[in-house]
């Protein structure tokens, strides 16, 4: 809005208003737990959500029991008590976060279970992506009670963290009363979208088989180059790299499961053999099969010993 005043143009700026503020964050968590996994529960003055990156959980949440598949996420209200506990089948992948918030829009959460979408779910993963590197905390430790910043935090990560946090509500909210249209810039990004979304499927359906990228590339109809540029821009490396990392997330779901053996899991995910399995599960997660049975055992002991935390509202 603009007005002239004695001939001079004189400009007068509009205050935006912010729905949802979020200046506080309690714990980010990224959780892989075996399929007995039990927490005893906990009450606290901040809001929490729970979401459900793999697998299945049972989780009560004041006086109620709900379970919970991949992509839900349920949202606790401060002093609410909840609880969660694996189904001893499915070993989940969950991601928690609790933060402070005191604008009058976060109420639509009360007693809320949603079902995420892909562009929730990747605001979701930039968050843990930069909480990774902003804090030097260990995300998976259960009894993690205040976030340390890291010398090597990359700039304004811990902004990205906040901004990722208040879109991903606020697009929840949008979708949940239908206001939210899905906008895509042009035909090729809804184009790369697609094909993405077909390779990868693809990528699901063959975690058992060996394949090659020209096996990939043919059944797909796709070529090389633009198969490597589409992966590289939604997964920062290439179609084989996401597909190596894709099965060595099965194999941990598999080793948290504790149904099989490292040559069985070795054998159903097409390595060779178990010592290239191995080799290869080290290269990705830092850890070989072993250390990494090890170290979610001690978390999940860890968690079913921890007493159940009560905070009263003052």
């Amino acid at each position: 809005m603009q007005s002239e005043i004695g001939g001079i143009i004189v400009f007068t700026s509009t205050y935006l208003k912010q729905e949802i503020v979020i200046n506080e964050i309690i714990t980010v968590h990224y959780f892989e737990y075996n399929s007995d996994f039990y927490f005893p529960g906990e009450s606290h003055g901040f809001w929490e959500f729970l979401y459900v990156d793999k697998g299945e959980v049972e989780v009560t949440a004041g006086d109620t029991d709900y379970v919970l598949n991949k992509g839900d996420i349920i949202f606790h209200k401060p002093y609410e008590f909840h609880r969660l506990w694996a189904n001893g089948v499915i070993a989940p992948n969950l991601v928690v976060i609790s933060f402070k918030c005191s604008s009058s829009a976060i109420h639509f959460f009360d007693n809320k279970i949603l079902h995420i979408n892909n562009y929730e779910c990747d605001l979701l993963g930039k968050i843990i992506t930069e909480a990774d590197t902003a804090f030097s905390s260990n995300l998976n430790d259960p009894d993690l009670k205040e976030l340390k910043r890291s010398s090597r935090r990359g700039f304004a990560c811990e902004q990205i963290i906040k901004v990722c946090l208040e879109l991903m509500l606020i697009s929840l909210i949008r979708n949940s009363n239908n206001l939210n249209e899905k906008v895509t810039s042009n035909i090729t990004e809804k184009s790369d979208e697609g094909t993405f979304s077909k390779v990868t499927a693809y990528l699901s359906d063959n975690i058992s088989n060996k394949i090659t990228l020209n096996d990939v590339c043919r059944d797909n109809m796709c070529c090389r180059s633009y198969l490597q540029k589409i992966f590289n821009q939604k997964t920062g490396g290439g179609v084989m790299e996401y597909f190596g990392k894709l099965r060595i997330d099965c194999a941990k779901q598999k080793i948290r499961e504790g149904l099989k053996n490292f040559t069985q899991i070795s054998n159903e995910l097409g390595y060779s053999s178990v010592y290239y399995f191995s080799r290869h599960f080290k290269k990705v997660t830092g850890m070989t099969p072993s250390e990494y049975s090890s170290s979610v055992k001690l978390h999940t002991e860890k968690q079913k010993k921890r007493p159940i935390i009560i905070e009263k509202q003052s």
